[in-house]
């Protein structure tokens, strides 16, 4: 326990940057790409339940120490720290009944009721300093017969060297607007999925656009056009190819409205067994927040979200997060997935849990995450 506790300080150490970064962001300070590489040692996830111990070498080695028989979802949800009030289950509340509402129509792609819900993230990056990424917040998509865009913020790493290195954060706020009527009801309003994956990213850009907290560069990516064959990821990862953009990894959150049943993990990865994400993750977290969901295998989920186009254009470490089971939600593109089935203290626990797992990733010295 001892050695456990001195790593864990020492990752700590490691992963702090300065607090500060220019608050000016603008098109002129930002990074060069650069096709050269700051590459650590390779590691070598082994298949487990996700829980590993690295050593100060880089390797990554099997390991029981952060699978306590009590890593239960109470425990885990219970550990999530406050973060200085930048989330809140209230806040997510708001977040969610207004993008849920019937005004928006369902957020199909190409709709007036998504162009209303781009301009409300848009606003929400801009009161927390997060910056345009091209010369706009949106992102026209070309691979669309509508006007149709993604939204795509940029917060600049505070590391000279690591800033050139990108880290994207991203969820589709697209859902399938308006079908066939259920008791009076035809708008398919889309908690679940996926405004519990945009409210997800809307606060954890939050909750670095104020505390400036990454060495790395971050782009926060709300997608539309998911519900229409991944176009907004995919257009987006060949155009930041074209940039010769320099990405560590790419992590997706999708359907993260309510908890896992009976499981002894908080949230599960699709693709699992494709890289190291889930062990690295639970040792940056200091518990058991990431475990292995054989339904998602089974339903192949690694190839169903947005993170897959980056992994094709990139091939990095591109994976999606989810809490949805198969058995907790029966909603799935239907009229009654509504806000207020949503568990808004399990999406705060989310944001939260997610915050020192994203902090380390964006702030260690070498690129721990590797596909196997």
């Amino acid at each position: 326990m001892k050695k456990l506790l001195g790593l864990l300080v020492f990752l700590l150490f490691i992963g702090c940057g300065p607090s500060k970064v220019n608050e000016d962001v603008t098109l002129h300070s930002r990074p060069v790409y650069k096709k050269e590489k700051l590459e650590g040692k390779e590691t070598n996830g082994k298949e487990s339940d996700g829980s590993i111990t690295v050593d100060m070498s880089g390797d990554v080695k099997d390991a029981s120490l952060l699978n306590a028989p009590d890593a239960s979802f109470e425990s885990v949800k219970s550990s999530a720290k406050d973060f200085k009030g930048l989330s809140s289950k209230e806040r997510i509340a708001e977040i969610m009944t207004y993008l849920t509402s019937d005004e928006l129509q369902g957020r199909d792609t190409g709709s007036e009721g998504i162009e209303k819900a781009a301009s409300y993230i848009e606003d929400i990056f801009k009161s927390n300093n997060i910056a345009p990424y091209f010369y706009s917040y949106r992102d026209t998509l070309s691979n669309f017969d509508k006007p149709a865009f993604n939204i795509v913020g940029f917060l600049e790493g505070t590391d000279k060297k690591l800033k050139n290195e990108f880290v994207v954060i991203g969820a589709h706020y697209d859902h399938i607007g308006i079908i066939e009527s259920v008791g009076g009801d035809n708008i398919a309003n889309g908690a679940n999925d996926n405004a519990s994956g945009t409210t997800t990213v809307l606060e954890l850009a939050r909750h670095f656009g104020k505390t400036k907290s990454n060495r790395r560069s971050i782009i926060f990516a709300l997608f539309s056009g998911e519900e229409k064959g991944l176009l907004g990821a995919k257009h987006l990862a060949k155009k930041l190819k074209a940039q010769n953009m320099d990405l560590y990894t790419m992590l997706n959150f999708e359907m993260v409205g309510v908890p896992l049943v009976g499981k002894n993990y908080f949230m599960y990865v699709t693709g699992y067994e494709e890289s190291n994400l889930a062990g690295l993750g639970n040792l940056y977290a200091g518990s058991n927040l990431i475990g292995f969901l054989p339904k998602a295998k089974e339903f192949n989920l690694f190839k169903r979200s947005d993170n897959y186009a980056f992994h094709e254009v990139f091939n990095v470490p591109s994976q999606t997060f989810s809490t949805f089971d198969f058995t907790n939600f029966d909603h799935y593109h239907k009229v009654g997935d509504e806000a207020e089935l949503m568990d808004f203290g399990h999406m705060d626990a989310v944001v939260k849990k997610s915050i020192p797992l994203i902090e380390s990733i964006s702030n260690s010295m070498t690129k721990m995450i590797k596909y196997n």
